[in-house]
């Protein structure tokens, strides 16, 4: 009989009662419940928290037969029933003025039926103060508040400023109230994807753990390659035998997938776990999570503010006050990008307390770069990318110089009108893209002892170094690689290195002006 896989189900009631495979998350409730009471957990869309709040919900309700076989059944010798508030934002459209306070007005009147409270015209801070003592005061037990999403009205606003401080001062008022009431709450747990620093629920509350970058729960979300062996080893074996592959060849092509995510400095690697579960259902490698969400915003960013693509793409340093916190898009453009799943931490260095950040894995690099195609790249070009990518890498391949610079030129003046070319940052990302949808090794803002070289791209025999000037002249890009003595580090290399001055024109939008010089002979071509 064919398992049962939860894709895109969040109720910890409907995956154990409809036979849907379950990874056991339930030690890390018991152990968050017996050691304290006020948590956040910051993690990516879709990778587990509102299963875990689910969860929650059910083992504070005191349904023990839904735990039956599972880790906290055995650890847990007093079951209890605990009146249980649980507010999901992860609902409606927050860009409609309207959405977040009839959200949370239903929420609340919800509520005050269930513990039979009159209607009235308070605030929702108060609102909730009245239900939460009433729910105290009719059952004798404290009461667990859930939060999903807490800060998504938020995130969801951060390009429109005016309706984004609404959206702060509401859930100020909502959230502000919880720690005055301190005697009648059992247990406080909010899940996001970024921690809104200037929002007073982490003032408010300020004993408030945060987990997100703790060791111990680094896996609370998402499954690790011990739980992939445990539970899913039959799920492998029966998708490699439908690829006629063996099951570690499959487990390697499951890792650079899907693989790859560090919450914390000693983390180990983390799966998305909606993107393994759709590959065991549908029995198909494919880009999953990246298909489910379109990071418009994130590319925007990078577009606006001319943020280099290298950063992105090969190792940005962070420390974790920034990513802990984002206030701002206009400030905090990689923290964004970390909170939400499209970067991770790939090393921890102790000596500058600092994290060096990359792609988790080829499911988001490859989405992430295809994603940014529409915004640098010529449509025409879509349907010739194989054939065009083949001739632009022969030609670096042969040292065919011209060759190239002719296509690049084309390929230039083909480029959406839209696409501002008058910014060296612009036209370096455009670079970068096409040679690594190309396949190639391209490095942006490769860092020498005197500067840094626009763009670094290597093949097997060969090396070129090219700097980009706008409306002014080739001549004067290759003084640049000159005096700077970018080629300097590649002096007693093998690969034969070429330099290359390239200027831009912004009326023809192009190139309109190159020369060309080899370390072998020192004579510059025009």
């Amino acid at each position: 009989m064919r398992r049962k896989y939860p894709v895109g189900i969040e109720s910890f009631y409907d995956i154990r009662t409809g036979g849907y495979v379950y990874v056991d998350k339930t030690k890390y409730i018991y152990d968050l419940v017996d050691s304290g009471m006020y948590y956040f957990l910051s993690r990516p869309r879709r990778f587990g928290k509102s299963l875990l709040l689910s969860t929650m919900e059910e083992y504070f309700s005191g349904n023990r037969e839904l735990f039956k076989g599972l880790a906290i059944e055995e650890l847990e010798s007093d079951w209890k029933s605990y009146p249980v508030l649980r507010l999901n934002l992860n609902i409606g459209d927050y860009n409609d003025p309207a959405t977040l306070p009839s959200r949370l007005d239903c929420q609340l009147s919800i509520w005050e039926s269930q513990y039979q409270l009159v209607p009235c015209s308070f605030t929702f801070g108060d609102r909730l103060t009245r239900i939460i003592m009433a729910a105290y005061k009719q059952t004798g037990q404290k009461v667990v508040v859930l939060v999903d999403e807490y800060e998504q009205p938020i995130t969801d606003t951060l390009d429109n400023p005016e309706l984004n401080q609404k959206h702060r001062d509401m859930l100020r008022g909502v959230y502000g109230c919880l720690k005055p009431l301190n005697r009648y709450l059992k247990f406080v747990f909010m899940t996001g994807v970024s921690k809104i620093g200037k929002l007073s629920v982490f003032s408010s509350l300020n004993n408030i753990q945060d987990i997100s970058f703790r060791n111990d729960y680094c896996d609370i979300c998402g499954i690790s390659e011990s739980e992939l062996d445990e539970y899913f080893r039959e799920d492998i074996d029966m998708l490699a035998a439908k690829h006629h592959i063996e099951s570690q060849e499959l487990k390697s092509q499951l890792r650079e997938l899907y693989d790859g995510y560090h919450f914390s400095k000693e983390s180990v690697g983390i799966y998305n776990p909606f993107s393994l579960l759709y590959t065991f259902d549908s029995r198909e490698l494919g880009h999953y999570w990246f298909a489910s969400g379109t990071p418009t915003l994130l590319v925007n960013l990078i577009h606006d503010y001319s943020l280099s693509l290298e950063s992105v793409f090969d190792g940005y340093v962070a420390t974790q006050h920034e990513l802990d916190y984002i206030d701002s898009i206009r400030q905090s453009p990689i923290a964004l990008m970390y909170q939400t799943g499209y970067l991770t931490i790939q090393s921890y260095d102790r000596a500058s307390d600092s994290y060096t950040l990359g792609f988790p894995n080829r499911e988001v690099e490859e989405g992430f770069m295809l994603f940014l195609k529409q915004y640098y790249w010529p449509r025409t070009y879509d349907r010739s990318l194989p054939f065009e990518a083949t001739r632009f890498v022969s030609d670096l391949n042969s040292g065919n110089i011209s060759g190239f610079i002719g296509r690049l030129s084309s390929f230039l003046s083909s480029c959406p009108y839209d696409i501002v070319l008058d910014r060296e940052k612009h036209f370096q990302n455009v670079l970068f893209i096409l040679c690594r949808l190309c396949g190639l090794s391209v490095h942006a803002e490769y860092r020498t002892s005197s500067g840094r070289i626009d763009i670094l791209i290597e093949t097997a025999s060969y090396r070129y170094v090219f700097e980009f000037k706008i409306d002014q002249s080739a001549q004067a890009a290759m003084a640049q690689i000159r005096s700077k003595e970018y080629a300097l580090p590649f002096a007693t290399d093998d690969k034969k290195t070429t330099l290359i001055g390239i200027n831009l024109s912004t009326k023809t939008r192009t190139i309109d002006d190159y020369c060309v010089e080899s370390l072998e002979n020192s004579q510059e071509v025009v």
